[in-house]
């Protein structure tokens, strides 16, 4: 059985390509939840991109859809924007310090 830290494991892979940072650490993957479709399991994947006019957003998207394929065997990649992405709250701390961030 496939877990949902198996599926953030696989996403910890994919950066954001102007950042340089993993979108697990940017904090940018919200949730992974499964079901059953057609006898195999299936994950939905809810994230969300740094800023709505993010020029990388299809490129981030396919990676992180490429990216859960090697965990799961079927996959389907949400964009959210639903809580608002902030770094303070989302990222981790060593994503903050290396984007400058200090509380």
């Amino acid at each position: 059985m496939i877990t949902k830290e198996m599926v953030f494991e696989a996403l910890r892979d994919v950066e954001d390509p102007e950042l340089k940072l993993s979108i697990v650490e940017l904090g940018l993957v919200y949730d992974v939840r499964f079901e059953i479709k057609d006898g195999m399991q299936h994950a939905e994947v809810d994230m969300t991109l740094t800023s709505p006019g993010c020029p990388a957003a299809a490129e981030i998207m396919a990676a992180a859809h490429r990216a859960a394929l090697t965990a799961v065997e079927s996959v389907h990649i949400n964009l959210v924007w639903s809580p608002r992405w902030d770094p303070k709250i989302h990222a981790t701390e060593d994503a903050r310090m290396d984007m400058g961030i200090w509380d």
